[in-house]
């Protein structure tokens, strides 16, 4: 429902033995080899037993050639993403510094290229570009369709691989499903990308790093619309930043769009049935994306109908 305020070492490989060696003692009667040519074969067969894979300093001869040691392919970490680069207002989609992953080793191969981030969820280029450059998680919620209910959110980060996606969660939105144009009372979910700044709830903070608000104004009774209690909805809550100014509780009713925009967007606990507005989690997962969630990451919400997100 909507809130009530709406490498390896390498060496040179062994030599081939000889083939057909003869005894150490020759045949009588037979020829022997001159002194300077024996000594000559006997110093070749001797560098090439010292160039064994694996030897050490001990095995190794005098004049066999040292290993060479081969380094790994180390890349620089991507440039962070200025803002500005887009009409949005915004660092280009897939660019950005990593964050505390630092360098990582290269396995680019044909056709790919180092700083290409993995794809992410679906969504299409108009979606991507409304994230901001220096966003490292990202919570996806894609609804089933445009009038639908029910929908998956997955939490993702980026790492230097580009975007890693979490455990896919089961969620309900509103009741009449998803609009790009939000308004008081359509029982529909606003579909964009919002940031995710504030927490609270009715239960103590469980361990958030966003700013959390525990307080009695979090309670709320009656039943949702498939006759459900509603109790224990907003035992915790994580604002969703849409009409609502971005650093206060979630409690706060100031509306930049106005009223009639409707607002109190949240992520809250689900209550087995649509909200009015909101995106719902069950409790557990609610409490890990509390736990997860990182001012520091920047993150943002990315919600709408699968359709809505792939443009």
């Amino acid at each position: 429902m909507a809130s009530p305020i709406e490498g390896p070492h390498r060496g040179r490989p062994r030599a081939p033995a000889p083939d057909g060696r003869r005894s150490a003692a020759p045949a009588r009667g037979r020829g022997r080899l001159p002194m300077p040519v024996l000594a000559l074969l006997v110093a070749v067969f001797l560098t090439g037993c010292a160039a064994t894979t694996g030897s050490t300093a001990g095995e190794s001869s005098p004049t066999a050639a040292a290993p060479t040691a081969v380094a790994p392919t180390v890349t620089a970490p991507w440039a962070a993403g200025a803002p500005g680069n887009t009409a949005a207002g915004h660092g280009a989609p897939g660019t950005g510094t990593p964050g505390a992953e630092g360098t990582t080793r290269s396995r680019t191969g044909p056709g790919v290229h180092p700083d290409t981030p993995a794809p992410l969820g679906g969504l299409g280029p108009r979606t991507l570009a409304l994230i901001p450059g220096d966003t490292r998680q990202v919570v996806v919620v894609t609804g089933r369709g445009r009038d639908a209910n029910r929908s998956e959110a997955v939490l993702y980060r980026r790492t230097v691989s580009g975007w890693e996606a979490g455990a896919a969660w089961p969620a309900r939105n509103a009741l009449n499903g998803w609009t790009d144009h939000h308004l008081a009372g359509d029982l529909r979910s606003p579909i964009g990308v919002f940031t995710l700044s504030d927490a609270g709830g009715l239960l103590p903070d469980p361990g958030t790093l966003l700013p959390y608000d525990e307080s009695p104004g979090f309670s709320i009774d009656g039943t949702g619309f498939m006759g459900e209690p509603l109790a224990g909805s907003f035992d915790y809550v994580v604002a969703i930043d849409y009409n609502r100014v971005p650093g206060t509780s979630p409690l706060d009713g100031t509306r930049p769009l106005g009223a009639d925009r409707g607002g109190g967007i949240w992520l809250h606990v689900d209550h087995d049935g649509p909200t009015q507005g909101c995106v719902s989690l069950e409790e557990g997962h609610m409490r890990q994306l509390l736990l997860a969630l990182d001012p520091g990451q920047h993150p943002v919400i990315v919600m709408g109908d699968a359709g809505s997100l792939s443009r």
